[in-house]
């Protein structure tokens, strides 16, 4: 089969979203749409997640004619990616045994802790227990949903596969790229943390990482990105720890000038414990050639930052950990400069919409010849499940079971 029709359904379409969506309409045009099911919450509107409309978007809360197209579509498309968006669009399909690729986080990132809720029970079941024996397969947005499934009445055994979230590819001349980061440090290594200051994410590991090594004698400056209920705290903590001086808090940026930021950076430091299912923050400063620190709880770290080639790892939690992390890059500056350039030739090369659109394609195709070759029992006895992939890296790999504590323990 030849995949020339691609519906994807969610909840709303945003910036995360609009350079993959761009990619499948490049290559298949008016056989690509994607399906808006609720409006946007205003908060993120005024983070300026909204995007003008494209022409591939439909609204199904717009009139009963769009909704009902979008119900024809789940049953008319050659292939449909399911985000978080209602069931009933896809109940006819799934009925039909039609492929379906579900676009999923990491069900498990608070823990086991929500099956003691017997609505989220009854929900999970309903949408990941009863079908998984069907053509249901996983677009994994984080290294840790394949394990995820399988701890869970065993979903989606051998259908998991690698994915993400793929913000807009900016391309750069990567030596110019080097260059404009020395000229904007003027002399100081420079190192950016953004997102929302939320205990989730942790911005306090950095600073208290940092004032450890200022102590010692280190120079850098330090970049705050970002508001929210901790905001008051950071800038205390920063105080008191005394960095104050060298480091700047700054108010949210637009997407665009966040990215812009990130140009100028030399490190960037992602702080999130594992309730950060993806973390796109570590894509998007991977392409903007930045010598990445990461947690290796985010959903992103395991596939993206490649210790000691596009980055390095640092244990969830730990300030010893990122502050010996930091004083390595700190010592040695030059390999700043070559994590970066490799972060930004990896996200070229490999991790980018054009290359994951094309390959969600391909996959389909292959899944769909693998399976003209069982007979309906086999798909039966093998829950649909195929052997491999066609790829053995990047998108749309296999994605292998990744267990929450997967680097070596370090003492916090």
């Amino acid at each position: 089969m030849s995949v020339k029709t691609l519906t994807f359904y969610s909840n709303y379409f945003n910036h995360h979203q609009k350079a993959l969506c761009d990619a499948w309409y490049a290559l298949l045009r008016d056989g690509f749409t994607f399906v808006e099911t609720m409006p946007m919450e205003q908060f993120r509107a005024d983070m300026g997640w909204g995007e003008e409309d494209p022409p591939y978007l439909l609204r199904t809360y717009e009139s009963d004619a769009a909704y009902q197209k979008a119900m024809d579509l789940a049953l008319s498309s050659d292939l449909v990616v399911m985000g978080t968006a209602p069931e009933e669009f896809i109940e006819e399909r799934l009925r039909q045994d039609k492929i379906i690729f579900r676009y999923s986080e990491r069900p498990l990132k608070e823990g086991f802790i929500k099956f003691f809720i017997p609505r989220l029970t009854k929900k999970y079941l309903h949408l990941h227990v009863r079908n998984r024996k069907k053509p249901i397969y996983i677009l994994g947005a984080s290294a840790f949903t394949s394990l995820d499934y399988h701890k869970m009445f065993h979903s989606y055994e051998g259908k998991c596969y690698r994915f993400g979230y793929f913000p807009e590819h900016i391309p750069y001349d990567p030596a110019a790229l080097m260059q404009k980061k020395k000229d904007a440090a003027n002399g100081s290594i420079t190192i950016l943390w953004t997102g929302r200051m939320i205990n989730l994410k942790h911005p306090e590991l950095l600073l208290k990482a940092l004032s450890q090594l200022k102590k010692e004698g280190y120079d850098f400056h330090l970049k705050m990105v970002g508001e929210g209920p901790i905001r008051a705290k950071m800038e205390q903590l920063a105080r008191a720890g005394g960095i104050e001086e060298c480091t700047t808090f700054h108010d949210f940026y637009k997407p665009q000038e966040a990215r812009d930021l990130m140009a100028d950076a030399m490190i960037y430091v992602m702080t999130s414990n594992k309730l950060e299912g993806w973390g796109s923050v570590i894509y998007e400063a991977l392409n903007a050639g930045c010598a990445e620190v990461a947690s290796h709880a985010c959903g992103a770290t395991p596939w993206l930052v490649k210790a000691g080639k596009t980055g390095l790892v640092f244990k969830s939690g730990s300030v010893r950990d990122l502050k010996n992390k930091l004083q390595a890059l700190l010592d040695h500056p030059e390999q700043i400069e070559e994590l970066g350039t490799n972060a930004y030739r990896q996200m070229y090369e490999l991790w980018n919409p054009k290359t994951a659109a094309e390959r969600v394609i391909a996959l389909c195709e292959y899944i769909e010849e693998e399976l003209s070759k069982m007979t309906p029992q086999e798909k039966k006895d093998k829950g649909y499940a195929v052997s491999g992939s066609p790829f053995d890296d990047g998108p749309c790999a296999v994605a292998p079971f990744l267990p929450n504590a997967w680097i070596r323990k370090n003492e916090s």
